[in-house]
């Protein structure tokens, strides 16, 4: 990626944190209406939600920034997802393309045509990288790996 959409990236993020926006009420709000039933695997929706959001935007301004952390910390939560058993790839994808129409949305006015595109790019990669560390895992681990859905 370029610093170009590192930077817009950040733009974006800066224009969500002075509008006094936690995008993640809204996220989570649209992916459990998209997926009803995940709602009982969350003990706690407050900090999850926290935490799920947080990581993603992390994930893909890192992509953007050529990070050398983003690759473990993916291969890493996607190790201990497995706990709550074969989650759909659907799931994973939608839920990145949530957060970043929901900060597209948030960041209004200063969201823009290159901005979503520098999001939906770092996003598309990140969906690539989860499909690398799953498949990964269930090579290395074929009896312990939730199967790939």
């Amino acid at each position: 990626m370029s610093d170009a959409d590192a930077a817009l990236m950040e733009a974006s993020l800066i224009a969500v944190a002075d509008a006094g926006i936690d995008i993640r009420h809204a996220l989570f709000e649209r992916f459990f209406a998209a997926y009803p039933d995940r709602r009982a695997s969350f003990i706690s929706v407050d900090a999850a939600s926290r935490r799920m959001t947080d990581e993603t935007l992390q994930m893909m301004l890192g992509l953007a920034q050529d990070e050398g952390w983003v690759w473990p910390l993916v291969a890493e939560l996607v190790f201990t997802h497995r706990s709550y058993g074969a989650l759909p790839i659907a799931e994973y994808d939608a839920f990145i393309d949530m957060t970043v129409e929901e900060l597209g949305l948030a960041a209004r006015p200063a969201w823009s045509a290159a901005s979503a595109s520098a999001w939906q790019q770092n996003a598309d990669s990140l969906k690539a990288m989860i499909r690398k560390a799953r498949a990964e895992w269930a090579s290395a681990m074929p009896a312990g790996a939730p199967q790939i859905a």
